[in-house]
């Protein structure tokens, strides 16, 4: 990472991402949420219109063809919304993005959609759906990218910033005032572990 380079940390939910980009010394340079998916499309179609339990389905379950189409549907308008926010926000910034830290994944995930919408997989199918959009997109950019356990990320930042985790971390929101939340303080967390492990 060179200096004036910044480093993205994705905190993502079904359908948008909370992003916070930090610069040399952890400096907080900009922060916003960006859509990850286009209007009028079901954010979790794995979970939503396939997976097991009625209480979810807005009918009966689509069977794994048409499962299957809805999830390419999907998944194209995520890596359309997803270019765009990324997009817009690289005009945004004053320097060169060097990397994003995502939430990891299981290595081994299926990718059929017949097995996706099985439990234990139908709850997390979705949530992966985006961060592999997200990793490609950054990929494609040149950004390296990062993964981080979102249990353990604000853990492993303190522990790497020793005796200015407070000042860095924990005084965040004072610093820096609204909107500041759990997946800001997450985001922020896990662009110091990647700057940590990269140093």
């Amino acid at each position: 990472m060179h200096a004036g380079d910044v480093r993205l940390g994705i905190a993502d939910h079904l359908g948008w991402a909370v992003v916070v980009t930090a610069a040399a010394g952890h400096e907080v340079v900009d922060r916003r949420r960006i859509e990850l998916i286009e209007p009028g499309l079901p954010a979790a179609p794995i979970h939503h219109e396939g997976g097991p339990y009625a209480l979810h389905r807005s009918g009966a379950p689509l069977d794994d063809r048409s499962l299957a189409t809805l999830v390419a549907e999907v998944r194209a308008s995520v890596v359309r919304a997803t270019s765009a926010g990324l997009d817009d926000m690289e005009r945004a910034l004053s320097g060169p993005i060097a990397s994003m830290s995502l939430r990891a994944w299981p290595t081994d995930f299926p990718g059929d959609v017949a097995v996706q919408r099985r439990v234990p997989y139908e709850s997390r199918a979705d949530p992966i759906m985006y961060r592999q959009v997200l990793a490609e997109q950054a990929h494609q950019r040149g950004w390296a990218v990062h993964f981080y356990d979102a249990k353990g990320v604000v853990s492993e930042a303190t522990r790497a910033l020793g005796p200015n985790a407070r000042e860095v971390l924990t005084h965040a929101r004072a610093r820096l005032g609204p909107p500041w939340s759990k997946d800001h303080h997450r985001a922020l967390a896990a662009t110091i572990v990647a700057a940590r492990r990269t140093a």
